[in-house]
Order: structure tokens, then C-alpha cells, then sequence
């Protein structure tokens, strides 16, 4: 017992007092709070690094190269953009040209030249150069259009500004495509009209430049705030578009019958031009991903002219007018 009693533990094997364990836990609490800021940041730096152009960033959110080939739809988009000025320098030839003007063909023949040459320029343009190939990046999502609303802030104070071309090149390319048609237009088209336009007036011959000088910044500005809309929105306005001007189209000409649609090439061309539409629409929509139940959806394209023929006499004005007259 005395020997029990006389007994004390020594300074090195006492238990810690409550102070120390409450530093000892603050310090380790402290390097872990470090260890998660320095991750935290190394990682926010990984998300924040600008990916240079022709790259995006992957699932791990580290910047890889573009080295896919465009899918068919998003050449169909391409497509879709390169026909927008053709069809519009076509439209305001046409209705500037007037009907005895002998000058609309070459001036239709010289549009579908530049805007052909300029698609081809920029092709051999891209990336890679000099060969009609481009290498693209996989639209995942419509954000990646605007990757500029997408500006991450780590510290909820400073925006790092991060904007890349997540789907290069169908942004851009079609920038560097209307370049292209503006300077061919305005080296090609003057000297031509001023040769052949004899049959307008001078102040009539160069109206279809100047719209296009209207047209193409408005094209632009549709492009930089719109292209993701445009790229899943294009078949179906190509298919209402088609189908309302050529409603149009047939009713101011008093196309009643196929007799009036076969008297004259130029009501033909037109028809087979709204058929090519409908039909680029339609293999838009179905992207012709099989291709046995897509390839019969082909046969709609008739439809709508064979409809309104077969309707247009049922509709005329002067004769609702004269059944309401007799009280029908």
C-alpha cells in the first residue's frame, strides 16, 4: 500500500489537458482547410483556362483538340447558312430586275458563282488548309453555343472571362463566309451589271447590291446572337418558309390547275426549287438516321403544290363572292 501510495506518474506519461487537445485539434483542422483551398483552387484554375481555338474542354474539364468530322446534320446546318444569302440575292434580283430585263439569269448564274466559290475558299481556309475537309467539335448542348454567358466567378467577385469556340468551327465558319461572298460580290457583280443591265435605269441596276449591303450585316448580327437557336431550329423554318412562299408565290400568279404551273419554265423552276426544299427539310428532321423508314418520307414533298392545285378552285374569291350573292 505505501508502495501504491508513494507511486506518481511522471510529467512525460500524463494525459494531455483539454487546452492542448483543443490547439492540437485547430491546427490539424487548419492544414486541412488549407489542403481543401489549395485544391479547390487548383481545380477552379483547370475550369478557368482558356481553351485556344480549335479545342474544348472535356468531361475532366482539361482542353482537347477538335479532331471529330462533322456529323450530317451539321453539315445540313452549314448547308442551311450558305443557302440564306443565295437565296436572298436570287429574291432581290429578281424583284429588281423587272420582267423585260434580259440581265436576271447571268445575275442569278453570277450570285450562285460567288457564293459557290466563296463555300469552297473558306473550306480550304479551315482548319485543316487546304483540302475540303473541316474537323469539328460534338454540339452537345445549346449552352455550348453561348459559352460566353457561361464565365465561371471563383471568388463570386471577379469574372474570369473563359468565352472559346466550343463548336468550332460551325460559329465562326460562317463569319468567314460572308466575308468571303461580300468581296466576291463587290469584285464580280458591278462589273457585270453595269455590262449587261441595259434594260434598267441607272438607278435601278445596282439595287440588288445595295440590299445585299442591307442584308449581309443582318445575317451577321442573326448569326453571332442566334446560331445555337438556328442549328436545331433550321428544318422546320426551312419547311414553314417553303411551304408559305410557295402558297404565295402560286396564288400571285394564278396558278389554278397544272395547265397554268406547265405554261411557263420559269413557274417549273420555282416548283422543283420549293421541292428541294421541302426535301431538305425533311432529311434535316430525320437526320436519315434509318435510312429504310426516312427515305419514304421523301414522297410528302409533292404534297403541298398537289394540295393547293387541288384545292385553289374551291377557294377562289370571285366565285365565294358570286355564291354569296345567290344566297349559297
Amino acid at each position: 500500500m505505501q508502495l501504491m501510495s508513494g507511486h506518481r506518474l511522471s510529467p512525460q506519461t500524463a494525459s494531455p489537458r483539454p487546452a492542448e487537445l483543443l490547439e492540437l485539434s485547430q491546427s490539424v483542422s487548419s492544414l486541412i482547410v488549407q489542403w481543401l483551398v489549395l485544391v479547390e483552387s487548383a481545380n477552379r484554375a483547370r475550369v478557368t483556362k482558356v481553351c485556344p481555338r480549335g479545342q474544348r474542354t472535356n468531361a475532366q474539364k482539361y482542353c482537347q483538340p477538335c479532331t471529330e468530322s462533322p456529323e450530317l446534320y451539321d453539315w445540313l446546318y452549314l448547308g442551311f447558312m450558305a443557302m440564306l444569302p443565295l437565296v436572298l440575292h436570287w429574291f432581290f434580283i429578281e424583284w429588281y430586275s423587272g420582267k423585260k430585263s434580259s440581265s436576271a439569269l447571268f445575275q442569278h448564274i453570277t450570285a450562285l458563282f460567288e457564293c459557290s466559290m466563296a463555300a469552297i475558299i473558306t473550306l480550304l481556309v479551315s482548319d485543316p488548309v487546304g483540302v475540303l475537309y473541316i474537323r469539328s467539335c460534338r454540339v452537345l448542348m445549346l449552352s455550348d453555343w453561348y459559352t460566353m454567358l457561361y464565365n465561371p466567378s471563383p471568388d463570386y467577385v471577379t469574372t474570369v472571362h473563359c468565352t472559346h469556340e466550343a463548336v468550332y468551327p460551325l460559329y465562326t465558319i460562317v463569319f468567314i463566309y460572308y466575308a468571303f461572298c461580300l468581296v466576291l460580290m463587290m469584285l464580280l457583280r458591278p462589273l457585270l451589271v453595269k455590262k449587261i443591265a441595259c434594260g434598267l435605269g441607272k438607278s435601278d441596276r445596282f439595287k440588288s447590291i445595295y440590299a445585299a449591303l442591307y442584308f449581309f450585316p443582318i445575317l451577321t448580327v442573326l448569326q453571332a446572337v442566334g446560331g445555337g437557336l438556328l442549328y436545331y431550329a433550321f428544318p422546320y423554318i426551312i419547311l414553314v418558309l417553303s411551304l408559305v412562299t410557295l402558297a404565295v408565290y402560286m396564288s400571285a400568279s394564278e396558278i389554278e390547275n397544272c395547265y397554268d404551273l406547265l405554261v411557263r419554265k420559269k413557274r417549273l423552276i420555282v416548283l422543283f426549287s420549293h421541292w428541294l426544299l421541302h426535301a431538305y427539310g425533311i432529311i434535316s428532321i430525320s437526320r436519315v438516321d434509318k435510312l429504310e423508314q426516312d427515305l419514304p418520307l421523301l414522297a410528302l414533298v409533292p404534297t403541298p403544290a398537289l394540295f393547293y392545285l387541288f384545292t385553289a378552285k374551291f377557294t377562289e374569291p370571285s366565285r365565294i363572292l358570286s355564291e354569296g350573292a345567290n344566297g349559297h
